[in-house]
């Protein structure tokens, strides 16, 4: 099964592209789509749009898993953050890929097995999971590593949006 796990965001939407077979993970790709904060709202979804239907149409997944909007107090940021996640559920579904969402404290269950994990803890687990050298610099980058395993460690198990 090929994931793509998604962090959404407007300024940052980390992304991973994971291999998971016979129990063996394998990262292909990760990155972040970046948007300039000095650029019109409506231009920053845009990109998000073109630069994710890319990374679909050269990766093909078989599915995308999402971290559902974790709600802050800042109303305006949940605002825009809803809105990129939008543009993001929108290219999955336009482009046929199905959809799977998770709490971040699913998402630490998953991958660390205690939902209240710290972030170095789930880190350092994405680390030793996909044996990688290192982690992204970007947090975004590496939660959407998390997000994408957390669908494998559950995929029998979720529902689809």
């Amino acid at each position: 099964m090929r994931i793509l796990g998604i962090d959404p965001g407007f300024a940052i939407t980390g992304y991973s592209i994971i291999d998971y077979i016979g129990n063996k993970f394998n990262l292909i790709t990760s990155g972040a789509i970046l948007t300039d904060a000095k650029t019109s709202f409506p231009l920053r979804l845009e990109k998000i749009y073109y630069e994710l239907k890319d990374i679909i149409d050269n990766y093909n997944p078989n599915c995308m898993s999402i971290e559902e909007l974790f709600f802050n107090n800042n109303a305006k940021t949940a605002i825009n953050v809803a809105q990129a996640r939008g543009v993001i559920l929108m290219t999955a579904r336009i482009n046929q890929v199905d959809t799977y969402e998770y709490t971040p404290l699913q998402v630490k269950q998953a991958v660390v097995g205690y939902g209240r994990a710290d972030k170095m803890q789930v880190q350092r687990m994405v680390k030793m999971i996909l044996n990688a050298e290192k982690l992204p610099k970007l947090d975004d980058i590496t939660d959407s590593m998390a997000i994408a395993i957390c669908h494998a460690h559950s995929a029998k198990f979720a529902e689809k949006l």
